[in-house]
């Protein structure tokens, strides 16, 4: 179970890690656009908020794969706090944003949250 628990962390943390490229890098390219729907001016407009976000991502991306590398308990614990900052961040971000963030990002989180504590 501790294999399928670090796999899933691993998977939201490269989810995590493809969102702060995204929003950091690509928000103004095509990738970024077809994600947020933008033309071109509002793309160009919204970039700095899009960095902002993204660098919130890689934070969330950068704690869980610490939680994956140091050795436990703190490995666990780091994990514990993160996925559970992931999906707090996804359902904030499906209220008040777009649904589909709780299904991208607060439902992964919460299964690979599920899967580190039973491993645990």
């Amino acid at each position: 179970m501790q294999i399928a628990a670090n796999v899933l962390v691993g998977l939201v943390a490269a989810f995590h890690v493809y969102a702060m490229v995204l929003e950091m890098f690509l928000w103004e390219r095509k990738p970024g656009r077809n994600l947020s729907g933008y033309d071109a001016d509002m793309a160009r407009a919204t970039a700095p908020l899009a960095a902002n976000q993204g660098l919130y991502n890689g934070f969330l991306a950068a704690g869980l794969i610490w939680g994956l590398i140091v050795a436990d308990p703190t490995g666990f614990r780091v994990q514990i706090f993160f996925l559970i900052c992931a999906v707090v961040a996804g359902v904030y971000g499906a209220a008040t944003s777009n649904p589909r963030i709780l299904f991208a990002q607060a439902l992964p989180g919460a299964i690979a949250l599920a899967a580190v504590v039973v491993a645990g």
